[in-house]
């Protein structure tokens, strides 16, 4: 389990329709500005999951989850928003960094209704003490609210605005509130954390996981899920969860006990990535004795829980500058059933700090994928896969750039860079013979490039 540290930063929760209560806030990101492009971008496939999903200058994730409410003609909405940090804009405070964000929801009975039959809205504030906690893009602004509906049919719309900026999105869908009256059972709801309630008029204490998306490596993912009106015999009983993929083959299966109170049963289950492809899986939950309605929940199986890579020939390409093209080799040579044995060994070989959850090597590599991806699209291709793209992502920033062209430095014709790594006692040129700013290493930049590669890849060994 990922630490929730590293998500819950601004939590609300109210029951019913009361005034918002603040749980915490910490950390997000400012944004880089003007809408680039975006390399681990799975809006489809959240948007098949269920998710409401806006784009623009402030994406984000929402989803809306159900439980049963106080009264049989009452429903408990988990409504939850997550955000990465470089979609906020931070102005320095002091000693502190600070964003703003509003939040708003609304449920309508249909997509020209102007009154809402729920609407919630509220301000939030986000504070971390240094620039580089503002530089985060890992999922680490959480929104969440509980809120009661009527059972029954609704247009759901959610937007985010910048407070601090004037970037927006917004995103709806339809979506139904069911009517938990009689006996059954809640859909699973992927969470980061969850503790069970022992009645229907009690607010479950949860912070709700928006992406449920589970890292390929050495993580795992939660899910929490609630059973009403059984007998209290069948209501101890477990109930069996499995993975299925989309033909339906069972790839995972455990039989998980439930929590009985005084009207609602809860489990946590928790699903290990263990023989799990990558792409989009399907929960399933068997109610005990097999009597009752099985619910359902998609999720999403990438490579890292902040870059969203959901299939292999795309994170082979995207691994071609990493340092360690050793396990890289044995990840591609892996037979498919064999890969998430190899991808876990490979994780732990390359992962600098083994005490935490992430490995920092391989989410730095992916920052300066996406990061060259967003500074070097002026030569009209992905800004990763051009020559100053490659050079960004192996050795990092450099510590001079200088412009020959408008210096009077080159005499050539040529528009010339060059970039000088001084650790490194390496200086490179690059040349744009085209005059359409395609930029390429000279022969003998890239011959010193090549070896300066080979000697800093040798010492991270």
């Amino acid at each position: 389990m990922r630490r929730v540290a590293l998500v819950a930063t601004a939590i609300l929760v109210a029951g019913g329709c009361g005034p918002p209560q603040r749980a915490g806030s910490a950390e997000a990101a400012p944004r880089p500005g003007p809408a680039s492009p975006r390399l681990f971008d799975a809006s489809g496939v959240y948007r098949s999951m269920g998710a409401l999903v806006g784009g623009g200058a402030l994406p984000f994730i929402a989803s809306v989850r159900y439980l049963a409410g106080p009264t049989p003609d009452s429903t408990l909405a988990v409504f939850s928003v997550s955000l990465t940090n470089q979609t906020l804009t931070f102005e320095r405070r002091g000693s502190e960094f600070v964003a703003e964000y509003h939040v708003e929801a609304s449920f309508r009975a249909d997509s020209t209704s102007l009154t809402a039959v729920r609407q919630i809205g509220s301000d939030e504030q986000v504070r971390v003490r240094n620039f580089q906690e503002t530089l985060r893009t890992d999922e680490s602004v959480i929104f969440q609210q509980f809120l009661t509906l009527p059972p029954g049919v609704y247009y759901v719309m959610a937007m985010v605005r910048d407070r601090n900026g004037p970037a927006f999105a917004r995103a709806e869908r339809a979506d139904t509130a069911p009517r938990f009256a009689g006996s059954g059972m809640t859909r699973p709801i992927a969470v980061y954390s969850a503790e069970g309630r022992p009645e229907r008029t009690a607010v479950p204490k949860l912070v709700a996981n928006p992406r449920g998306t589970l890292p390929y490596g050495p993580d795992s993912m939660r899910f929490y899920i609630e059973r009403y009106g059984a007998a209290p015999a069948r209501a101890a009983a477990p109930i069996v969860a499995r993975v299925i993929d989309a033909g339906g083959r069972e790839l995972w299966r455990d039989s998980v006990p439930l929590t009985t109170g005084t009207d609602v049963s809860s489990a946590t289950i928790v699903v290990v990535p263990s023989k799990l492809p990558v792409g989009a899986a399907e929960l399933e939950a068997l109610p005990p004795g097999g009597v009752g309605d099985t619910t359902r929940a998609r999720f999403l199986v990438s490579f890292s829980n902040q870059w969203v890579i959901t299939n292999f020939e795309e994170m082979m390409s995207l691994l071609r500058y990493f340092d360690r093209q050793d396990w890289v080799d044995s990840l591609r040579r892996a037979s498919p059933e064999h890969r998430p044995d190899v991808w876990r060994e490979f994780w732990k070989a390359t992962d600098p700090v083994t005490l935490t959850p992430e490995n920092e090597a391989l989410d730095d590599y992916f920052r300066r994928v996406q990061q060259a991806n967003i500074r070097f699209q002026d030569e009209g291709g992905p800004g990763w896969l051009t020559e100053r793209g490659e050079v960004f992502i192996s050795l990092g920033e450099p510590d001079e750039i200088a412009d020959l062209s408008n210096s009077g430095l080159d005499r050539s014709s040529l528009r010339v860079l060059r970039w000088t790594y001084a650790a490194e006692r390496l200086v490179l040129y690059f040349q744009d013979q085209t005059g359409f700013s395609r930029y390429r290493l000279t022969p003998a930049s890239r011959a010193d490039y090549q070896r300066a590669l080979m000697r800093l890849r040798q010492s991270r060994k």
